[in-house]
């Protein structure tokens, strides 16, 4: 009857000894590199998908809002964008109006072209009832990608600026 808790002492010790091996286990000491790799999220988004996309001359970190119910929910709600640059809206298609309606936080905005050039660009306000304000580049709805962002962030994009983006 004692071999069984010797046995399973010597399960639980080479087990113990087989993590330590492996590098699975974390000394006390050892900085937490989970989340290095993790990007911040405000709750109210933390199902979008994130990339990384070069605009202009850096790579912005941004929220993906690519289909009709991720484009209208955006910021809505969103008081602070943790470690995101902003959010990146994509459509296969011509572009639609932005509005302000419940979204917490004034943004920056500017839209580029189905080729990834400059189109134009706005400062957008909230909006708490309706009427709301509609925002929409000057010459109209032909564009394909929108970039919302806290006011100033974007201020290094010019007209020469140009989006590079693969939706996969």
């Amino acid at each position: 009857m004692r071999t069984i808790p010797v046995i399973l002492i010597a399960l639980v010790l080479s087990a113990c000894t087989a993590a330590v091996d492996s590098g699975d286990a974390v000394s006390p000491d050892a900085p937490d590199t989970t989340m290095s790799t993790a990007t911040a999220m405000p709750p109210q988004i933390a199902d979008f998908r994130v990339k990384e996309v070069q605009v202009g001359d850096r790579v912005l970190t941004l929220a993906i809002a690519d289909n009709p119910s991720l484009r209208q929910q955006g910021f809505t709600g969103v008081t602070d964008l943790a470690d995101l640059d902003g959010m990146l809206f994509f459509w296969r298609h011509d572009g639609d109006p932005f509005w302000m309606k419940d979204t917490l936080i004034p943004l920056d905005i500017v839209w580029f072209n189905e080729d990834g050039t400059y189109k134009d660009r706005a400062s957008m306000v909230p909006c708490t009832e309706d009427p709301c304000e509609r925002y929409f580049p000057a010459d109209g709805l032909e564009f394909r990608y929108a970039i919302e962002a806290a006011p100033g962030t974007l201020d290094y994009i010019t007209e020469s600026s140009t989006i590079e983006y693969t939706d996969d």
